[in-house]
């Protein structure tokens, strides 16, 4: 795990157009995972944005919302970038200096229901009676599925089985792996990219449906602050505010293929052709917005979201966790 992280941060701070940093600002963001379903952040990196606009990004990986979440409140990174519930949860929790969400990246989710076998016409009742790895509760890959099944009329809690058990990064390995009689053999698992492509390039399963389509816009991931890190480097913030709108820019602008390109120094285990697929896979389901406005109808939908999953039980005041001051100064 320590060389993933190492490798992360590493090719986080080196976008191609970013070897010279002197001169700039250096700002700590902590990513809660490396995927291609964040490409436009890496457009950004890639590209050279953040050093156009002076920052000198290091990047790290928290592997975890509730990582990266704590890394920012404690101060080793200036900026988190996660599911939004999390800065509900701590800001619920009495956290003094919380986090406050100023960007909003993705409006789908990233994640794809793969099927053990190929199904030709997937339809959400077929998964009634089956047995799921899904993901951790509470974490919005999780939520965001159960608040699918709801929406078509299925319990998450009687009429199928959910393994929340298994690590984020692990449900792939542990699909392919499990042999029928297992006690972990499942009929289906909730994967990112690129392990859901990766299952159907093995032959070990077959995505049928993407959660992102089924269930709608859902605001996924945003970036967040410390209250008091706006209150002293708003500079840094609409800086760094630019840098990202750059790069929702360039992806909205450019094919799957040049987008690949641009990213494929972020990925350098995955072939170039299968970026290109995940990328047109994710840009295909409009996964990312045009600008980085949060809005507030995204927000309350959250919440909404997150009252079903029984992980809320008082809704939170759009103006005490969302900041657009610098969102909307950069949009075009």
């Amino acid at each position: 795990m320590a060389s993933v992280l190492l490798l992360s941060t590493f090719i986080g701070g080196c976008g191609k157009k970013t070897a010279d940093t002197s001169g700039l600002t250096k700002v700590t963001l902590n990513e809660v995972a490396h995927s291609i379903f964040y490409a436009p952040m890496y457009v950004a990196i890639e590209e050279g944005y953040f050093a156009e606009e002076g920052i000198n990004l290091e990047l790290i990986t928290g592997y975890g919302a509730d990582k990266t979440m704590t890394a920012l409140l404690t101060g080793e990174a200036d900026i988190g970038f996660m599911g939004s519930e999390a800065s509900i949860y701590t800001y619920l929790q009495g956290a003094e200096d919380h986090a406050v969400n100023f960007a909003q990246l993705t409006q789908r989710a990233g994640n794809f229901l793969v099927s053990r076998t190929p199904i030709e016409h997937f339809d959400w009742s077929m998964i009634k009676g089956t047995y799921v790895l899904g993901g951790r509760k509470g974490g919005m890959p999780e939520m965001v599925f159960e608040y699918i099944l709801k929406k078509n009329q299925i319990n998450p809690d009687t009429d199928l089985t959910i393994d929340s058990s298994i690590d984020f990064g692990s449900t792939a390995a542990a699909f392919a792996g499990a042999k029928e009689g297992d006690a972990g053999y499942a009929d289906f698992t909730v994967e990112f990219e690129p392990h859901a492509t990766s299952l159907e390039t093995q032959q070990k399963g077959y995505i049928v449906a993407s959660l992102g389509t089924d269930s709608g816009y859902v605001p996924y991931t945003a970036f967040s602050a410390r209250k008091s890190y706006f209150e002293s480097h708003p500079d840094i913030l609409l800086s760094f505010t630019k840098a990202l709108q750059k790069g929702m820019d360039y992806v909205a602008a450019h094919s799957a293929e040049e987008i690949a390109e641009t990213i494929k120094g972020q990925f350098p285990e995955t072939d170039v052709a299968t970026i290109t697929t995940i990328v047109s896979r994710y840009k295909n389901q409009d996964t990312w917005k045009t600008d980085l406005v949060f809005t507030q109808d995204s927000f309350q939908l959250l919440q909404n979201i997150l009252m079903e999953a029984g992980e809320l039980e008082t809704y939170v005041a759009y103006e005490d966790l969302v900041d657009n001051t610098f969102s909307e100064k950069v949009k075009k």
